[in-house]
């Protein structure tokens, strides 16, 4: 038996106010398809936090299928998104994206983020009807490597995007820990106001399931629901995620339980480092990658789960840790005390 995964930040169920919303609502009869009074007091709430009170809100139950959802229903048969090498709709979506028919335009990106420099390159050398046509841009907020876009480069990929009738489309599975981190200066009514669409994640923030699509541009709402019911995403119970962001973006939970997270992750690179290790990136958010010796990797592995990120020579590896909602100091104290063992 391990004494506790780093795998991801969903291990964990969900938040007890939430499991306490769900039970205390169990038995109240509501329309179906998320057009309850549950979701529809959700999605004023967000509404409120993103400034935007013109967006639309549809709840789904994974980001996998948001990302599926918004870029096959925004983009015509012969278009394509661009999106760095480690994007989750490149890496970890089993190729869904181009399931739909739209190729992925794939660049390197610098620190998992992608620069005005590709974007444009990418549509210069697509430029007849031979090719397909870039119309969408897809980014990460934190990144799949922990990174977060400032409030200059997000500026500047929006500028281009909306000079180049681009579609700047940001996976949110991570949006709180972004939101929260140290070096965050960017807050989420700008940051919406950047983006024509996006996703607020609650699964690896608290909640059981559900994330949280935004779309900020009038052009994309029309008929979005029918995608969404096509893709068989429209749930007949939809009330049962909304109630989730309704008691997320009540008070300040979702900030609250995405700091926690990031706290938690500062401390634990800051034992790591005390200990002479280093990292494969300067994350400031609850994904972190630090390199040990391939030994201590596994003597590591007998009481703890993580994944191996990247072979840095034949002796090091970069592993990814991450820290949840729920994560205590005590756990993160003992994997430092066993690892200062290990050394």
């Amino acid at each position: 038996m391990f004494k506790y995964s780093f795998q991801n930040d969903y291990s964990e169920g969900a938040h007890p106010r939430i499991l306490e919303a769900l039970t205390k609502t169990n038995l109240r009869q509501e329309v179906g398809y998320s057009e309850d009074e549950i979701c529809n007091s959700a999605r004023k709430k967000i509404l409120a936090a993103i400034g935007n009170p013109d967006a639309d809100v549809h709840f789904v139950s994974g980001g996998t299928q948001a990302n599926l959802l918004v870029l096959s229903c925004f983009m015509k048969p012969w278009e394509s998104v661009i999106a760095v090498e480690s994007g989750h709709i490149c890496v970890h979506e089993t190729g869904a994206v181009e399931a739909t028919g739209h190729k992925v335009n794939v660049v390197k990106g610098v620190d998992g983020k992608i620069t005005p420099g590709e974007i444009q390159a990418v549509v210069d050398e697509h430029y007849f009807e031979h090719m397909v046509k870039p119309r969408a841009v897809y980014i990460s907020q934190s990144t799949e490597i922990g990174t977060i876009y400032s409030a200059a480069e997000l500026r500047a990929i929006s500028a281009l995007c909306k000079k180049l009738d681009l579609i700047l489309y940001m996976d949110g599975a991570r949006l709180g820990s972004a939101l929260t981190s140290s070096r965050n200066d960017l807050d989420l009514k700008e940051l919406c106001s950047l983006v024509d669409a996006f996703y607020i994640g609650g699964t690896k923030n608290g909640a059981l399931i559900g994330e949280a699509i935004v779309i900020n541009n009038p052009l994309l709402k029309p008929d979005f629901r029918y995608g969404i019911k096509q893709r068989g995403a429209l749930l007949a119970k939809g009330r049962l995620l909304g109630i989730q962001f309704d008691e997320l973006f009540t008070g300040t939970l979702y900030f609250d339980l995405a700091r926690h997270a990031n706290v938690m992750a500062e401390r634990l690179t800051n034992g790591i480092r005390s200990l002479g290790y280093g990292f494969m990136t300067d994350s400031p958010t609850n994904q972190i990658f630090p390199i040990f010796p391939n030994a201590v990797i596994e003597t590591l592995r007998k009481d703890y789960l993580f994944y191996d990120w990247a072979k840095m020579d034949e002796a090091n590896t970069a592993v990814r840790l991450v820290t949840s909602w729920a994560i205590t100091e005590q756990v993160v104290d003992e994997f430092l005390n066993d690892l200062k063992k290990i050394g």
